[in-house]
């Protein structure tokens, strides 16, 4: 399947679709809305059963050094991608250094979401990767964060609160917790405990999937319609140019470690994502003189959606070139 194909398929999945559906119907200001606790649930349970289904994958993979490997390279990653996001944003754009270093630490932190789209993809493939993926994704939360920290207190009037509020937001922010626990779950019981719950996990998985895209799709269209005279086409450009720059630093590091090519194409889209949970809600502690309304429509109303349609199969045709698989 080449990329056109590829992209036409992503195009017209009942996930990209009900993320369009989502859009449109914000930007057309329809009433349609999810609930916020069904929208709380549906989160939770995406969390759970991608976390679960993971930590099965390791334990009949195993602990070994190339797990070892791939956590120490996706911490490495999530530190260093804001820098370079940083050094864009300051010259693609006027923001100041503050909001420049807010904006960056989204962009080395990931996309839960994102991750479990590109799984789907897989899956609807017949590919397969490496299950440890998840802890990757896991340890690539926080790290980004402390680097936007330190980007900011360089600057001669940083404010930043480095205090015990903040590392508590940062290591027990719910979706890590969750994430993180159930891949310790999944990891202990193994398939035995898959198939205990495999009606409950696997089979509703994508149609949960499709109600929290929609869901997304509504937050994204508010987003894009009260951002209105505050983000600039150098902004717009920037939410687009930077999930292709760390892709390429996602495909390089993935080749070295040697993954698969289902693999590869997860690492591509772990550093190419943009966190829109974790890293808003440390931001809101450390630095909340920062625009959210800046950070937030460009991971979610401008990255993401760019990632789902047109990213995942650029990044997987890429993956799938350069790894022969």
């Amino acid at each position: 399947m080449n990329y056109l194909d590829l992209a036409l398929a992503n195009l017209g999945s009942p996930l990209i679709l009900a993320f369009a559906l989502g859009l449109f119907a914000s930007l057309a200001r329809s009433d349609l809305s999810i609930p916020e606790a069904a929208a709380k649930f549906l989160s939770i349970y995406l969390l759970f059963a991608i976390g679960f289904k993971g930590g099965v994958s390791v334990s009949l993979h195993g602990i070994d050094l190339a797990l070892g490997t791939s956590l120490i390279a996706g911490v490495f990653l999530s530190a260093a991608l804001p820098i370079i996001a940083f050094g864009m944003l300051r010259v693609m754009t006027k923001l100041d250094r503050t909001n420049a270093a807010a904006v960056a630490g989204h962009y080395g932190s990931i996309s839960i979401v994102t991750f479990v789209a590109a799984t789907s993809v897989l899956e609807s493939l017949g590919m397969e990767s490496e299950g440890y993926m998840v802890a990757v994704a896991a340890a690539m939360e926080a790290p980004a964060i402390l680097s936007a920290l330190w980007l900011i207190s360089t600057g001669a009037k940083s404010e930043t609160r480095m205090d015990a509020t903040l590392w508590r937001e940062i290591m027990l922010n719910g979706s890590i917790v969750l994430l993180v626990g159930a891949f310790i779950i999944g990891m202990v019981t193994g398939p035995e405990g898959l198939k205990e719950i495999e009606a409950f996990i696997v089979a509703p998985f994508k149609g949960v999937l499709c109600l929290f895209l929609l869901d997304m799709g509504l937050i994204a269209g508010r987003g894009l319609r009260e951002s209105r005279g505050i983000i600039s086409l150098g902004l717009v450009a920037f939410g687009i140019l930077m999930p292709i720059v760390g892709s390429l630093v996602g495909v390089v590091v993935g080749m070295v470690l040697g993954l698969s090519t289902g693999g590869v194409f997860l690492f591509m889209v772990l550093s190419a994502s943009a966190s829109y949970i974790a890293v808003p809600a440390a931001m809101r502690v450390a630095v909340p003189e920062a625009n959210p309304s800046v950070y937030l429509t460009l991971s979610l109303g401008i990255t993401f959606p760019f990632n789902l349609t047109l990213g995942l199969p650029l990044y997987l045709g890429l993956a799938t070139a350069l790894t022969g698989g």
